[in-house]
């Protein structure tokens, strides 16, 4: 699995957005993810798939991350809370669906599993 540690600078997951808006808003709703988890917080795997129906095409997206810290446990709570009326901002896209899969404590922190579908804004 990769992983990264959000403590540091994300401007790397965004430096080539522009070029890739198109293709795959993954590294944008990524960002968003993160900010809104808050703390501690690693990227344990992120990975988006093509999607198509008749009239729309767009993206699959898995994201899994743990909450690491003490206050873990209300972190996550504080994530998942709404999570489908949240609004993004995915130049390019828009989420047509997102909901969490799986949540549980882990040593150390919270897991917590989503996935998302994003579609090509026209």
């Amino acid at each position: 699995m990769t992983s990264i540690h959000v403590n540091a600078p994300i401007r790397n997951l965004l430096q080539n957005e522009g070029a890739a808006k198109a293709r795959d808003p993954l590294p944008r709703l990524l960002a968003q993810l993160i900010a809104r988890a808050g703390g501690t917080v690693m990227v344990e795997r992120a990975v988006s798939r093509p999607w198509a129906s008749a009239l729309f095409q767009g993206r699959r997206h898995v994201v899994a991350l743990t909450l690491a810290g003490p206050d873990a446990a209300e972190r996550r709570a504080a994530f998942v809370q709404g999570i489908e009326e949240a609004e993004w901002s995915l130049s390019g896209h828009f989420v047509a669906d997102i909901s969490i899969d799986c949540r549980r404590p882990v040593p150390g922190g919270e897991w917590v599993e989503l996935s998302a579908l994003t579609i090509e804004d026209w």
